[in-house]
């Protein structure tokens, strides 16, 4: 079947308006986020400011914890897990003990009077990848009408266009609330006001709407704590929201949210919808249009909700292009230079309380929001992620100092907009210090993929620091000899341990990435030397008993456990402590151990063992894990489903797509390298590789038929393969190539694009 709807590939579509959140279809600029309900009689717009959360600066250390670091050590050495847990609780753990939550905004309602759900017909509801607009249309006593709608970031603004088919047809109420107590709504002649608060001393938001039309009427009624905005027989109308709150930074929340407000309108005035529809475009469409996936087949002609509902892995693969696409879209419309990262449910959050705080969750959840961000040619899109390690780094060094009396800095498994870095939650799982370590891994990653060095200088500081940390804090263990994380957790399960193979995995990362960095800049030789030695010293992954990879250092993983975490498996993905083209018997070990947690899972879990699977080179089983995802753990917006909704699932899955495509770790390029049996025919443009390098190539039937690979930066390009390579210049001209273990070599020129040709 085909598309017959007359929509271009990259649409989500519905033909019924969205009951539920997860129905609603998201729209943001990384700043402001609005969920469209898409009902055509009362229309709702969820609004969404990035930093609006609960609660007021803080500093969540506990001073001198340091003091009892020994005795709990002391506990766990003696296998007395419960007392090291309880103590913990008692003098370990910060203050508070809960960090804060993420909140909503307030509400956009559009309330139609002359519309009659009953008389509606031809509804679609849609939201367009390719232009990052949502819209609603459908046709009502003969009368057809259009809603569009955009969150420009170059005009800061949501920003919404009403039309009918016939003149003075449109008519209806704006009016503004929120799922917050202390909040008014009055007019100041123009628009609409809302003021509030989260809680008392804590942020204070505003939001402002305007409306204007082309012919029609325009008046404003107020009465009492409330007010909304009438249009009456317009031809056209256009509703401008801006909104802001009084957060300056984790220490200052004095910002004056009101003249942030009306900066933006004053930069709004005398402009048109399609001037801001324009210059949206322009700036997304910069992002978005870099990359393309094919896999060869048209859309089916079904509703986006009911493709998910009933998916089938063989048939309906252009689903897959629509997720792939939908994760970038998510990516560019939630992280954006000057913005907060991207939370547990990215921007987007309508509960006063929502599930873990939609905090920033730094076990895996974080760090997963971003494992596509270089590869999927949206660098810029990480920089939030940068930005705010700089408030970490500072709060994490008084985290160090109080709680492991250690250098450096330190990140537990939860932070949230105060930049809290203490351990939270309970001992039994917030007392895990490898977070900021795990975050430093994605300034390596974006230096490798970009080679800027001013970058690298900018942020290496805080690679540095982190390793100074654990050069203070690892223990040397008195049975092995080994240098071990303790105390610790293998997130979330097992308890509080010492030497969980997770953390050792991502300190040896960490202490490699700081000896490459630091011997780019050429700093810090001496720090160098000791890190390469600490290196060897740490405890090494182990093999079980049952072939698996063990999580801890003593050998009792249960092949019957199957949670969610299945974190010792890093090391395979991102880490890359564990390949087959590395160390086959270990990576054998990582499989056993996926074999044993299954396929099953939360979606974020599932979206992980894609990349493992992937990483393994196992495509059909990386693809049963996508199959798994969208089936189970997607709702009909293409949210990822926890369950509740979790943003990482999606981030997590489309990098996994990119790498049954296109690999680029342990310094070589490979192409194709875990691709599924179903997917026979197709082609990707615009991958980015580690080194500076730009990835397309095409396939048929298993086998690569044309790869081309941009050189950014003139570095040497490595291309592992199975087959023998040729490598050709644009003007046709063969290039010289080296071989070594199925590495093959060339030298590049900067901006030089290049043929591969595998040898059947």
């Amino acid at each position: 079947m085909t598309n017959t709807a007359g929509e271009t590939n990259l649409v989500l579509w519905y033909d019924q308006p969205a009951a539920e959140w997860v129905e609603a279809l998201p729209i943001g600029n990384g700043r402001l986020g609005a969920m469209v309900f898409g009902d055509p009689k009362t229309e709702h717009l969820q609004l969404n400011e990035e930093t609006i959360w609960t609660g007021k600066p803080n500093d969540y250390a506990r001073k001198g914890a340091y003091q009892y670091l020994d005795k709990i050590r002391s506990l766990i050495a003696e296998g007395r897990q419960k007392e090291a847990e309880e103590l913990g609780m008692e003098v370990f753990m910060g203050n508070p003990i809960r960090q804060q939550s993420y909140q909503p905004f307030c509400d956009l309602y559009l309330d139609f009077p002359e519309i009659n759900a009953e008389q509606v017909n031809n509804y679609r509801r849609r939201l367009d990848l390719e232009q990052a607009v949502a819209d609603v249309e459908f046709v009502h006593n003969g009368v057809k009408y259009r809603r569009e709608y955009l969150v420009s970031h170059p005009h800061q603004v949501i920003a919404s266009r009403i039309s009918a088919d016939q003149d003075g047809m449109v008519s209806f109420t704006a009016s503004l609330g929120s799922a917050h107590e202390a909040v008014e709504v009055t007019s100041d002649g123009q628009g609409l006001i809302l003021r509030g608060e989260v809680e008392p001393g804590g942020i204070r938001f505003e939001a402002r709407v305007i409306v204007t039309t082309a012919g029609g009427k325009v008046s404003i009624e107020t009465e009492g704590n409330a007010a909304r905005i009438c249009v009456f027989a317009a031809n056209s109308a256009v509703v401008m929201v801006v909104g802001a709150s009084s957060f300056v930074n984790y220490r200052d929340i004095s910002g004056d949210p009101g003249s942030r407000c009306s900066d933006y309108l004053s930069a709004l005035a005398g402009v048109t919808w399609e001037q801001i529809r324009a210059a949206h475009l322009k700036d997304y469409q910069a992002l978005f249009g870099t990359v393309q996936l094919d896999l060869g087949v048209k859309p089916l002609d079904k509703p986006t909700d009911k493709r998910v509902a009933e998916f089938d892995p063989n048939e309906d693969l252009q689903l897959i292009e629509l997720y792939f696409q939908f994760g970038r879209y998510l990516m560019i419309s939630g992280s954006r230079p000057g913005t907060l990262p991207l939370n547990l449910q990215g921007i987007w959050n309508e509960e006063l309380k929502p599930s873990w705080g939609s905090k920033f969750t730094c076990n895996i959840n974080l760090e997963m929001n971003y494992w596509p961000a270089e590869a999927a040619n949206l660098g810029i899109c990480h920089k939030p992620l940068f930005e705010f390690m700089k408030v970490l780094h500072q709060t994490g060094s008084v985290v160090a100092q109080e709680h492991y009396n250690c250098r450096g800095w330190v990140l537990h498994h939860n932070t949230d907009i105060w930049g809290g870095t203490a351990p939270v939650n309970h001992s039994n799982h917030g007392i895990w210090p490898t977070g900021g370590a795990w975050l430093c891994t994605h300034i390596w990653q974006h230096y490798l993929y970009n080679e800027d060095r001013e970058f690298l200088e900018e942020y290496y500081p805080i690679m540095r620091d982190a390793a100074l940390f654990f050069m203070d804090f690892m223990v040397e263990d008195e049975k092995t000899g080994w240098l071990i994380s303790t105390p610790s957790n293998s997130p979330e399960q097992g308890g509080l341990v010492a030497g969980p193979t997770m953390d050792h995995q991502i300190i040896r990362e960490l202490l490699r990435n700081c000896s490459a960095a630091s011997e780019v800049l050429g700093v810090d030789a001496d720090l160098r030397e000791e890190w390469q030695k600490m290196i060897k010293r740490i405890a090494p992954n182990l093999i079980g008993k049952h072939g698996q990879l063990q999580e801890w250092l003593v050998d009792i993983d249960d092949p019957n456990n199957k949670h969610r975490h299945v974190s010792h498996l890093y090391g395979l993905f991102p880490g890359e402590d564990i390949s087959p083209h590395l160390n086959p018997e270990l990576a054998q070990a990582a499989a056993k151990s996926l074999e044993f947690r299954g396929d099953k899972g939360t979606g974020w879990s599932m979206a992980w063992k894609i990349n493992w699977w992937a990483r393994l080179e196992d495509g059909d089983r990386a693809y049963r894990l996508l199959t798994n995802l969208i089936q189970e753990g997607t709702y009909p917006n293409l949210f990822d489903a926890h369950p509740p909704f979790q943003i990482d699932g999606n981030f997590g899955a489309i990098s996994g797509i990119m790498m049954m495509l296109v690999q680029s770790h342990l310094g070589a390029i490979s192409l194709l390298p875990a691709l599924p049996q179903a997917w026979k025919k197709g082609s990707v443009r615009g991958i980015c590789a580690a080194g500076g390098f730009s990835v397309d190539l095409a396939w048929d039937q298993g086998r690569l038929t044309a790869a081309e690979i941009t050189s950014r930066f003139g570095n040497e390009c490595r291309i592992r393969s199975a087959e023998a390579v040729e490598v050709y210049n644009s003007s046709g001209e063969k290039t010289a190539v080296r071989s070594e273990a199925g590495v093959y070599a060339f030298a590049t020129q900067k901006g030089e694009t290049y043929q591969i040709v595998c040898q059947n």
